[in-house]
């Protein structure tokens, strides 16, 4: 049991920092349209440009975040990185006009690239053939975590926009707290590499994958997937408002229900199903369930649909953790946390692409410009991606399911 207590630990605190994240999700439209004055449809927009500066950070400090990991330890990195984000959550919650955000999106990317230290955190202590499947209880400790944080937020909404970023102060800086005692380090000194800059960029981290066979097609694959899965943090909130009418308490009980179909799919079901039809299968299989979900979406038109829906949107999600499985495994492990970083880049780079261009889908389709009303646009935007994805995936599966390196990938 004492060897399983660091892999626990990790567990509680990225619940406990998805909290801290979900409990200001309910809030945001209405506080972005408090501070510009504009309509939902104007603060989707405006939602849009602040995730593109948290994308941006994210996307230059996840590779550096990572190699410091592979340099110093992973437990000082996590540490300070959670300071920093409760110190951001007090920055928003005393805002007073958009540029507050701005900044406090600043601050957000650079502690929000903790998690390639927390997934090199997991490769650390993971088997190799476990890995994918310790990868999806991260997830699900995510999910967890958008269970309580959207359920509280949404209830402290209603007190005022406020309220939450304090509530999430608070979380994040307890996070930070119960880390320094129970988080040990699992990096042994052995296994440290030099800091290098030319490995911490994140075009230096991307253009170093080059060099593993078929990296650098899954890293795109997984680029494609992980844009058109971001659809849902970037426009739910203003899509159920305009679509559904939803009060923050409901945004927050919709978010909080899907995060409970998160947990259950990452936490429990992928382990059931990633040793049945392997890595590469629920990548492909989880893709083309997203794809057909993504087109429901778009043209719902009860609440209780979206409701209905969830277990499926949440399923697809097994292909991030399966992706990452077959990746983590092309890779020695005194880069996992190089990788990881990565992982975050590109992330960044989704981020980045993601919410901006949902975002103004959401806007064009809900304005009087538009040929055709049609709040769910951004959802069949993300469908052509996914279909992209799948794609490829099917072509790179054929060339390395003859490699021997890849087929025992696959085999776990």
């Amino acid at each position: 049991m004492k060897a399983r207590l660091p892999f626990v630990f990790i567990i509680i605190t990225m619940m406990l920092n998805s909290i801290g994240i979900g409990l200001i999700l309910p809030v945001m439209p209405n506080l972005i349209a408090d501070l510009t004055g504009g309509s939902i449809s104007s603060a989707a927009l405006w939602g849009g440009i602040l995730a593109t500066t948290y994308a941006v950070m994210q996307f230059f400090m996840g590779p550096t975040l990572g190699n410091l990991s592979d340099r110093y330890g992973r437990r000082p990195v996590l540490l300070v990185s959670m300071v920093a984000m409760g110190l951001d959550y007090i920055l928003l919650s005393l805002a007073g006009t958009i540029w507050w955000l701005f900044a406090g999106r600043v601050i957000a990317g650079i502690s929000g690239a903790t998690f390639s230290t927390a997934s090199a955190y997991v490769a650390d202590i993971s088997a190799p053939e476990k890995r994918a499947a310790n990868f999806g209880l991260v997830g699900a400790a995510f999910g967890v975590g958008f269970i309580v944080g959207p359920a509280i937020g949404g209830f402290l909404g209603e007190i005022g926009p406020r309220a939450p970023f304090v509530a999430a102060a608070i979380v994040s800086l307890a996070n930070a707290t119960l880390g320094y005692f129970i988080l040990p380090e699992t990096l042994a000194p052995s296994k440290r590499r030099a800091f290098d800059w030319t490995r911490a960029n994140p075009l230096g981290a991307l253009i170093s994958i080059r060099k593993i066979p078929h990296l650098t097609s899954l890293i795109i694959i997984y680029l494609l997937f992980t844009i058109s899965h971001q659809v849902y943090p970037a426009v739910w909130s203003y899509f159920t408002i305009e679509k559904f009418d939803f009060s923050p308490k409901m945004i927050g009980a919709s978010l909080a229900t899907f995060g409970f179909f998160m947990a259950l799919v990452q936490g429990g079901l992928i382990r059931v199903i990633i040793p049945r039809l392997g890595e590469m299968r629920t990548a492909m299989w989880g893709m083309a369930l997203n794809f057909v979900v993504f087109i429901i979406v778009a043209f719902l038109g009860e609440a209780w649909m979206l409701f209905a829906l969830m277990p499926l949107m949440t399923i697809g999600a097994v292909a991030g953790p399966a992706l990452q499985g077959i990746m983590s495994q092309l890779v020695e492990d005194d880069a996992q946390g190089e990788l990881q970083g990565i992982f975050a880049s590109v992330t960044g780079i989704a981020l980045i692409l993601s919410p901006i261009t949902m975002t103004s889908f959401f806007k064009y389709f809900t304005s009087t410009e538009a040929p055709y009303y049609l709040p769910g646009a951004p959802f069949l935007a993300s469908s052509v991606l996914d279909i992209l994805a799948i794609a490829m995936l099917f072509i790179v599966a054929r060339r390395i399911f003859s490699k021997k390196t890849v087929t025992d990938v696959n085999a776990g």
